[in-house]
């Protein structure tokens, strides 16, 4: 919902007619019943934006309405993160105490950790200056937060473009650098529970002489660091750069090494798996030296090509998380044909929206 409301009492119910939908889409193929992850009902939420109003003297977070589009007035976020809610009031006061940090101020954005670490992103209509940079760099002590102001080709970080979170999977505590503006799981403590099953789906792969695993869209290794404990090697792509730095500080901070990176899209992954044409990016890799039994996808809403489908499809193992059921389903139309769904799981990444995010794991027929 635009401006984060919550219905906690309600949240029960609403999570059970979600888990029916998706027993639903799914109703043509053989499925086992899905195991479903409830949310913490409020304070879920670690990032959040809100555009900027300016009335007079006064200015305001504003969100708005999905279907009317009308501005709403957000004085606090129920969804978000304890310490967003603690950061908006007081940041919001003291940027318009100071005319150069509130004029043409158009947007805010926060980052927050589980752990209370925060980066406020602050997006303006003009170009910042040396004036700018002066009055804010105050806000990043009286706050305890990392500052980053932002402007048509212009970025001012004070002083950091990160935040480390700390994720609880299974018993061990992961670390994870979660860089501004790049993508991370919105709902950590979700994140927690989509780790923990993909860990444990995968665990009995450990037990085959070199097992390895393939993983597309491998983001900042936000899976990949988890599941490299079940494999002998790791072979994982990404397309995004700032994504694989990421992931490689990642690797670092949890002391995985048994994982390499190829900057690749999954349909050139799958052209130099098919050996249909070199790529400079893969010249460190031998391919063949691979004894891959499991693939795990995480795809954008789009889901998978034709092409990913069929490379997809080479594998005894498929663990496939999806944000968009629909083209989800669409996928297993084809995977289904040679592959057999043995768990089904909703993770409730968006409480009191229509979102469902899922987990399938297939094997081989």
């Amino acid at each position: 919902m635009s401006t984060g409301t919550t219905y906690p009492e309600r949240y029960e119910a609403l999570l059970s007619d979600k888990a029916e939908r998706l027993k639903q889409l799914f109703s043509d193929f053989q499925i086992p019943e899905p195991e479903v992850f409830t949310s913490a009902p409020e304070n879920f939420r670690m990032r959040a934006e809100f555009r900027v109003w300016h009335e007079g003297d006064q200015t305001h977070y504003i969100m708005f309405d999905q279907e009317t589009r009308e501005k709403v007035q957000v004085t606090e976020f129920p969804i978000g993160s304890t310490r967003i809610n603690e950061l908006m009031r007081p940041v919001m006061d003291a940027l318009c105490q100071q005319e150069i940090l509130r004029r043409k101020l158009f947007q805010v954005e926060f980052l927050t950790t589980q752990a209370g670490e925060a980066i406020v992103s602050l997006l303006y209509h003009k170009q910042l200056s040396e004036e700018w940079e002066a009055a804010a760099r105050p806000l990043r002590d009286q706050f305890g937060i990392e500052i980053i102001g932002r402007a048509r080709k212009q970025k001012i970080v004070l002083d950091r473009d990160y935040v480390t979170e700390e994720l609880n999977v299974c018993g061990r505590l992961w670390r994870y650098n979660q860089v501004e503006n790049s993508f991370t799981q919105p709902n950590a403590g979700i994140n927690e529970k989509m780790l923990s099953w993909a860990q444990e789906v995968t665990s009995g792969s450990a037990s085959e002489e070199k097992s390895d695993l393939v993983e597309l869209y491998c983001g900042n290794g936000n899976f990949t660091c988890i599941l490299a404990q079940n494999f002998d090697q790791v072979l994982a792509t990404e397309i995004s750069k700032s994504s694989v730095n990421s992931a490689h500080k990642n690797f670092e901070m949890n002391a995985v090494d048994n994982v390499t990176i190829a900057r690749m899209s999954s349909e050139e992954f799958t052209q130099a798996l098919n050996k249909e044409r070199p790529f400079r990016r893969l010249a460190h890799v031998d391919l063949d030296s691979y004894n891959f039994s499991t693939i795990f996808v995480d795809p954008p809403r789009a889901g998978l090509d034709p092409a990913t489908e069929a490379l997809v499809q080479r594998f005894d193992r498929i663990v496939y998380v999806s944000c968009n059921p629909v083209t989800l389903k669409e996928n297993l139309e084809t995977l289904s044909q040679t592959h057999r769904i043995e768990k089904l799981a909703l993770f409730d990444q968006f409480p009191y929206t229509d979102h469902i995010e899922s987990g399938v794991l297939l094997t081989r027929k």
